[in-house]
C-alpha cells in the first residue's frame, strides 16, 4: 500500500491438499473504518492446479455482490491456492493498484499480497534488478514488495519457491519487514510463504490447519467466510491464513518475523516453532523397575566344527595363501556383512541390542463341542540379521497333527489339524527375542533412488507385483485416495523419504485411534472418510497411498514395546500393525502410523504379506460343531535386563 495511514484491509489464503472449490464471501465490515483503505476486494486462483492464475478484481466495491455473481456456477473456480483480500484499495486506486497482484515469471504466474506499508523511498533503492520484466505497472509500495521478491528468485537461479533454501527465503522477508509493516503472502501455484512483520502493530496473521470433517455451517469470522460445500470437497485438508481468526477451529497467531512455509495444505517448515509441541513417540529408556524377574537367557554356545579330510585340508592350505597374499596389499578395503557384529553407527554412537519376553495368548471358547477343525499360526518372530529369535515355543491345550513350514511370503507356519472334540482352544506363544541397533540407511547410494516415481528393474517389478496392486475399490473412492496420495507427493517435490514420512505422520496426527471403531471388512477409503480406527486400519491406509504412488508396500505384523514412552497403551495388548516399504537396493523398511514413527528397536517382527489375511497370527476352519464363539486375547511384552 502507499499509504503510510493506519491499515484495515484483510487477507486471506488457502493452501489445499488437493482440488477444491470452496465458497467465499469477503464480508465488509460496518461503521467508521481506520485509514484510506475502505474499498475493493480481489480474489486469484489457479484454475485447475495450472500455471496460470486467474485474478478478479474490483478496486471500488464496497461490497461482494459482483464477486458473487462472477464466481456462480463457474467450474473454472477450482484449485489448490487461494488469495483473497477485502477493502484492499483506496479512493482513486485502479486494477493496477488492488490486490491480490500476479506476474508471470518461470514460465507460470505467482501471485502476492501485502497488508502493511513500507518505506517506498527506501524499497527503490533496495529493489536493485533492473530487468524491464520486474518493473511495476502500478504505484503501490506492496507491487514494489512483489517486484522485490522475484527479483531475487531470479538472481537465486531458481524457478520455483520450493528451489529456494529456507533460510535465504526467509532473509528476503527480512528485508523487507525492515522497511514498515509487512504482512506478506507469496505463491508460485505449488508453494505458499506467509510472512508475519516484526513492526505489525495494528495487523495480526493467524493460521490454522482444517481437516475433514468440514460443517456444513461453513466457517465465519469479522472479515470473511467460506464453506467446502461441493460433494467433491468432502475430504479437503487445507492450511489457511487470515488476518481475523474464524470462529471455529484451531487459530494460532503467527509470531512476529515468522515465515511459514506450506505446501499441500501442510506446514513444510516455519522459523519459529509453536510453544506446545503434540507429544511425539520416543525410544524407551532403560529402567530398573519391571524388570521381567526369573528369566533365564540362554547361553550361546560355539558352533563345532566338523572334522576335514585331506582335500579339505589342501583347499584350506590354497585359500590361506590367497588370505596372506590380501594381507600383504596396501589398499584393501574391509566391509562387515554381519549388522550384529556392527557395535557402532558411523557418527560413533554404540549400537546394542535389546532383549524381550513375548507372550502371545489366544483363547477360543465355543457354545458347542468342535468335532474337527483346522488351523494356521504364524507366531515366530522374525529371524535375520537385525533380529535374533533365542527361543520360540508354542503351546496348545489341544492334541493335533501339525505340518510346519515356509509360506510364499517368508512367515514362518504351522498347519494344526484337531479332530478330538473341545468346547474351548488356548494357544501360547513365548518368545525370547534380540532386536539388535542399526545404522541410520545411507541414501547417497545412486541406485537408491530419492524421487518419485520409482523405476525398477524388470524382474523387480514382478516380484513387487503383488505389493503395487491397489485394492479393489469402486473407482470414484479411487480417484479421491488417489487426489490425497499425489497431495502428500507434491508436498515433498516427489522425494520418496520426504512423501512417507509426511503419510506416516499425518495419519498419526490426524487420525483417531478408537478401538471397535472399524471391523475386517473396513476398507482404506472407510478408514480414510471416518478419521479414525487402529493400529490395522491406519496400516492398511497407508499401504493403499503408497501403492497408488508406485511404492512397493506390504503388511506387517508384530508387537510393540510401549514401556513408558508411548499415550497409547492400548495397542501393546494385542498384535500390532505397521507398513513396511520395498526400497530398490536398500530392502523393507518399517513406517509405524499409529505412533508417527520409524520402525526401530521397539517393535518385533513376525509375519508379512499383502494384507492382514497373508499375516493374521492365527486363522482356522471349523468343519463340525462349534456354534457362537468368545474371543480372548492376550500379549505382554517385557523388555529384559542382564
Amino acid at each position: 500500500m502507499s499509504s503510510l495511514s493506519a491499515i484495515s484491509s484483510d487477507i486471506l489464503a488457502f493452501s489445499f491438499d488437493g482440488l477444491s472449490s470452496p465458497s467465499i464471501d469477503l464480508k465488509f465490515r460496518k461503521g467508521p473504518q481506520k485509514g484510506e483503505h475502505t474499498l475493493g476486494w480481489g480474489l486469484t486462483w489457479y484454475p485447475g492446479d495450472n500455471k496460470g492464475a486467474v485474478v478478479a478484481k474490483d478496486p471500488s466495491a464496497r461490497d461482494t455482490k459482483s464477486l458473487r455473481g462472477a464466481m456462480h456456477d463457474w467450474d473454472s473456480f477450482r484449485s489448490t491456492v487461494f488469495f483473497c483480500k477485502v477493502r484492499g484499495a483506496a479512493t482513486g486506486y485502479t486494477h493496477l493498484e488492488t490486490q491480490p497482484f500476479s506476474r508471470a515469471f518461470a514460465g507460470q504466474d505467482w501471485v502476492f499480497m501485502h497488508n502493511g506499508d513500507l518505506d517506498k523511498t527506501a524499497l527503490n533503492k533496495l529493489h536493485f534488478n533492473k530487468s524491464i520484466f520486474l518493473e511495476p505497472m502500478g504505484r503501490t509500495d506492496s507491487e514494489a514488495a512483489f517486484c522485490f521478491l522475484l527479483g531475487k528468485v531470479q538472481d537465486y537461479g531458481a524457478r520455483t519457491l520450493a528451489e529456494v533454501d529456507h533460510q535465504v527465503l526467509l532473509s528476503w522477508f527480512l528485508q523487507l519487514d525492515d522497511l514498515g509493516s509487512a504482512d506478506m503472502i507469496l505463491s508460485d501455484g505449488t508453494t505458499v510463504a506467509a510472512f508475519y512483520g516484526s513492526q505489525s502493530v495494528e495487523t495480526q496473521l493467524y493460521y490454522s490447519r482444517i481437516k475433514p470433517p468440514h460443517s456444513e455451517a461453513g466457517y465465519h469470522s469479522d472479515s470473511a467466510s467460506f464453506a467446502l460445500s461441493n460433494p467433491r470437497d468432502t475430504f479437503r485438508t487445507a492450511l489457511v491464513f487470515s488476518s481475523t481468526p474464524f470462529h471455529r477451529g484451531d487459530w494460532k497467531p503467527m509470531q512476529k518475523g515468522q515465515l511459514i512455509i506450506a505446501r499441500r495444505g501442510a506446514v513444510v517448515w516455519t522459523n519459529k516453532k509453536d510453544e506446545k509441541q503434540p507429544a511425539q513417540p520416543q525410544q524407551a529408556t532403560h529402567e530398573q523397575d519391571g524388570h521381567l524377574q526369573g528369566v533365564v537367557v540362554p547361553a550361546e554356545k560355539p558352533r563345532s566344527t566338523p572334522g576335514r579330510g585331506f582335500a579339505s585340508q589342501q583347499a584350506q592350505a590354497q585359500q590361506l595363501s590367497i588370505v596372506q597374499s590380501l594381507q600383504q596389499m596396501k589398499a584393501v578395503q574391509h566391509n562387515v556383512l554381519n549388522p550384529r557384529a556392527i557395535t557402532h553407527a558411523p557418527d560413533g554412537s554404540p549400537l546394542t541390542y535389546r532383549l524381550y519376553d513375548v507372550t502371545h495368548s489366544t483363547e477360543y471358547k465355543y457354545e458347542h463341542e468342535v468335532e474337527h477343525s483346522t488351523h494356521s499360526f504364524r507366531l515366530m518372530p522374525v529371524e535375520d540379521t537385525v533380529q535374533e529369535v533365542l527361543n520360540c515355543t508354542l503351546s496348545l491345550s489341544s492334541e493335533g497333527e501339525d505340518v510346519r513350514f515356509e509360506d510364499v511370503f517368508g512367515n514362518q507356519t504351522l498347519h494344526y489339524s484337531i479332530i478330538r472334540p473341545y468346547k474351548m482352544l488356548t494357544i501360547s506363544c513365548r518368545s525370547l527375542v534380540k532386536v539388535y541397533g542399526q545404522s541410520p540407511d545411507d541414501y547417497s547410494v545412486g541406485q537408491r533412488q530419492a524421487f518419485i516415481p520409482l523405476t525398477m528393474m524388470p524382474w523387480q517389478q514382478v516380484m513387487m507385483e503383488p505389493y503395487l496392486r491397489s485394492p479393489e475399490l469402486p473407482e470414484t473412492q479411487i480417484r479421491e485416495l488417489l487426489v490425497y496420495a499425489m497431495g502428500f507427493a507434491e508436498r515433498n517435490g516427489r522425494h520418496l523419504m520426504d512423501t512417507l514420512n509426511d503419510i506416516n505422520q499425518t495419519i498419526y496426527r490426524d487420525f483417531r485411534y478408537v478401538p471397535g471403531s472399524t471391523s475386517l471388512r473396513s476398507t482404506p477409503f472407510d478408514v480414510y472418510a471416518s478419521r479414525e480406527g487402529v493400529c490395522q486400519d491406519f496400516a492398511n491406509l497407508f499401504i493403499c497411498l503408497a501403492r497408488l504412488l508406485g511404492v512397493a508396500a506390504r503388511y506387517r505384523v508384530g508387537y510393540i514395546f510401549t514401556g513408558a514412552n508411548y499415550e497409547n497403551k492400548i495397542q501393546s495388548d494385542a498384535s500390532h500393525a505397521w507398513v513396511e516399504i520395498y526400497i530398490p537396493y536398500l530392502g523393507w523398511r518399517g513406517f509405524d502410523p499409529t505412533n508417527g514413527c520409524r520402525v526401530a528397536q521397539d517393535h518385533i517382527r513376525v509375519a508379512a504379506g499383502r494384507n492382514y489375511l497373508d499375516a493374521t497370527p492365527t486363522s482356522g476352519t471349523i468343519y463340525r460343531g462349534g456354534g457362537k464363539e468368545t474371543l480372548r486375547v492376550q500379549v505382554t511384552m517385557n523388555e529384559v535386563f542382564n
